[in-house]
């Protein structure tokens, strides 16, 4: 059966697998449900209806599915799943969605670093870094392998790429292309992030195609749409200069450019 310590407070109707450690001052939820091997270290809070897959490990003072602070929430059960073999460090916050039914996602293998904080309805994929005071507005998608350096402020409705790097202190105002790094106030892309392609076994023929989506796009003077059409009809097709075409082609409020 899970380990509770004597000081911890569960609700009887948790859901908590076998093994589940649950340290000293800790607050567990009566919708919440939390799997396999995770472990609350001390005096986290997992609130709402809130879902904590396996082998997570919470640091002190985080909260989990805390009420969205969206001044539109009418009341329901909106909530919080969270994957995977996440690390999440202290004072992290992550809110519950708005709507009744909705959820705020995070997916497998984060890493959440202190005081970090991810606001309702937000998605974020899998092995995604979030450094130290990171601040996530809203409706805010981050795409797998993305990592965010400490102090960057993002604008709710914005997508961070696959792959990006964004440089600390940095104001995040218009969707960030992936494999692209970008860094400033007012933010700017700098290159392409071909450290991280290495790194996460991207191949020469999509490092390459990236690179030269990168010429295009900004050392070029073409409009956005006719740089697009150049690339798809110049470059060498790879999967992630698809990706990169697709997700231009979709950002409602921009890129960075």
């Amino acid at each position: 059966m899970a380990k509770i310590h004597p000081t911890a407070i569960v609700d009887s109707g948790a859901q908590l697998a076998d093994d589940v450690i649950i340290g000293p001052y800790c607050t567990v939820s009566a919708e919440a449900v939390i799997g396999r091997g995770t472990e609350l270290i001390s005096h986290v809070v997992i609130a709402g209806n809130t879902t904590l897959g396996e082998e997570n490990r919470v640091s002190p003072f985080a909260v989990l599915g805390g009420q969205t602070q969206d001044l539109k929430f009418k009341g329901g059960s909106p909530g919080v799943k969270i994957g995977n073999k996440n690390t999440i460090r202290e004072y992290v916050t992550v809110n519950a969605a708005t709507n009744d039914g909705d959820y705020t996602v995070v997916g497998d293998q984060c890493l959440l670093m202190a005081y970090s904080h991810i606001a309702h309805c937000c998605h974020v994929g899998n092995q995604v870094i979030i450094a130290n005071g990171v601040q996530i507005a809203g409706h805010v998608t981050i795409e797998d392998q993305a990592t965010i350096e400490g102090m960057v402020g993002i604008v709710q409705f914005l997508r961070v790429g696959r792959m990006a790097f964004i440089g600390g202190l940095s104001k995040v105002s218009k969707d960030v292309p992936p494999f692209m790094i970008a860094h400033g106030d007012p933010i700017e892309v700098r290159g392409f992030n071909r450290v991280g392609m290495e790194r996460r076994g991207c191949s020469d023929a999509a490092r390459r195609s990236i690179k030269e989506a990168y010429r295009i796009l900004y050392r070029g003077e073409e409009p956005l749409q006719e740089a697009l059409a150049q690339m798809e009809k110049e470059l060498e097709p790879t999967n992630e200069l698809n990706a990169l075409i697709a997700f231009c082609r979709t950002a409602e409020k921009g890129i960075v450019r």
